[in-house]
């Protein structure tokens, strides 16, 4: 009879002390998924003589994490000055084999400025935009692409020919956008946005030619948006 009752207290007791285990497993657990974002680009996805956490990869990250997600630092891979091939060379290096919730890339500002063929441009860029879907754990619709910005709007282009640029910067920019559809990933336009800003002072780093965290808060408004558009549905 003793041995019964020890027995049956026993049970009892962990009996409750797996339903306390498992009320606390399970309300410890996140209460949401937690994203991950890679950026790849050159000094305008750094942020060059801007902070670190003005960068528009960074400030994308705040916008998110205002809308009640869940999003884990960006992983970036820029340095300034690269090209589309250098960012190709870099991505090797860093030999990444996880996969990412979303991925940016912004590239092709360096190719136009040292004179590159449109044509290296769009094979170059191609190879990027297909390992960047692979990034993205296949989903096209989760590649977002950046359009190059103007820097011959700026201070730092007095004395150049400006138009030329331009119309330079919109020839690498229609081929980008143009591979960007076709590969169904997403475009977002933020080129006219350097060009109004261009002699705005508030827009611009000290050194007349990159962004200031103003003007990067207006690329991250816009790939917040959209982020927070595909991933929630």
């Amino acid at each position: 009879m003793v041995n019964m009752f020890s027995k049956g207290k026993f049970n009892i007791i962990s009996t409750c002390v797996f339903l306390a285990l498992l009320f606390f497993s399970s309300s410890s657990k996140p209460p949401k998924h937690m994203y991950s974002y890679l950026a790849l680009g050159d000094s305008y996805t750094i942020g060059e003589q801007v902070p670190m956490q003005d960068n528009f990869p960074h400030q994308t990250t705040q916008l998110l994490r205002k809308q009640n997600m869940d999003v884990a630092d960006p992983v970036i891979i820029a340095t300034t000055g690269w090209t589309t091939d250098e960012l190709a060379a870099a991505i090797r290096e860093h030999n990444i084999h996880e996969t990412f919730s979303f991925v940016s890339l912004l590239i092709g500002v360096n190719n136009q400025y040292r004179g590159r063929s449109i044509e290296n441009y769009k094979q170059e860029f191609t190879q990027l935009l297909t390992q960047a879907i692979v990034f993205a754990k296949g989903q096209p619709k989760n590649v977002f692409v950046l359009s190059i910005p103007d820097w011959g709007a700026t201070p730092f282009a007095e004395g150049r020919d400006r138009q030329k640029v331009a119309k330079e910067i919109d020839e690498y920019n229609a081929a980008c956008k143009e591979i960007t559809l076709a590969h169904k990933c997403q475009y977002i336009e933020i080129t006219a946005s350097t060009r109004q800003n261009a002699q705005n002072k508030e827009y611009l780093a000290a050194d007349g030619l990159h962004p200031s965290a103003k003007e990067y808060g207006v690329w991250a408004g816009r790939l917040a948006d959209a982020v927070a558009k595909e991933l929630k549905q």
